[in-house]
């Protein structure tokens, strides 16, 4: 999936953030709180950022009788613009490489590694959830889009309030999960009817939430 300029800048700027952070040790420091080796944490953000291009699909669905055509995506997703494809009929459902397979894979490490409480987790995964939910938006030939800052700030708040002693990890894991169920998994049904050539779970709209879930995490720590 190509990316857009407005996209590759905004990248860009988060590469530049997090070099400025690592020359005063302050992501280092934060990685080792979380759970992970500084060099392993770069690898997990480099790699998010790497694989937001990349998209595993899973299954086609045949779109549904009215289908929103692309020409209706509303204005404040122009920056999403470039990357609608031709559709013709069908939705590639698919998982994104930086946005789902990396967040989940290194929120199931942390689980492992932390002790957190299960009420603690569920009520963490489920507030971002419904956040995420009521926050995001089907986009006309795109997919489900929403706010850049939600999820981190909301994950982010409930880590503190719920486990303050492993408040980073229970921030990146809700903040991961909760995403990737509520603004895509709970809002599958309504992709046939988007009009959209692919749908990405974890992809282009909620992509950014979910990074910065991660950026903010390890901030936290």
């Amino acid at each position: 999936m190509p990316l857009t300029p407005f996209f590759m800048l905004l990248l860009s700027g988060l590469l530049v953030f997090l070099f400025v952070l690592i020359q005063v040790d302050v992501l280092s420091f934060a990685f080792v709180k979380l759970g992970l080796s500084p060099r392993t944490g770069m690898l997990v953000l480099f790699g998010s950022l790497l694989g937001s291009a990349v998209n595993i699909p899973l299954f086609t669905l045949q779109a549904e009788e009215g289908a929103l055509p692309p020409s209706e995506l509303p204005r404040r997703f122009d920056h999403l613009r470039d990357l609608v494809g031709r559709f013709d009929g069908r939705t590639v459902v698919a998982v994104n490489l930086g946005g789902c397979v990396i967040p989940v894979g290194v929120s199931l490490y942390l689980l492992q590694i932390h002790q957190l409480p299960l009420l603690s987790l569920m009520l963490g995964i489920a507030g971002v959830a419904a956040a995420s939910y009521a926050s995001s938006r089907p986009i006309p030939g795109m997919g489900i889009g929403m706010p850049l800052f939600i999820a981190p700030v909301v994950s982010v708040l409930l880590a503190l309030m719920l486990y303050p002693q492993s408040a980073a990890p229970l921030a990146y894991i809700s903040g991961t999960l909760g995403v990737l169920i509520g603004a895509d998994l709970l809002r599958l049904r309504t992709i046939t009817r988007l009009g959209a050539p692919v749908a990405s779970i974890g992809g282009a709209g909620t992509f950014d939430g979910i990074f910065f879930t991660g950026v903010l995490a390890a901030l936290l720590a």
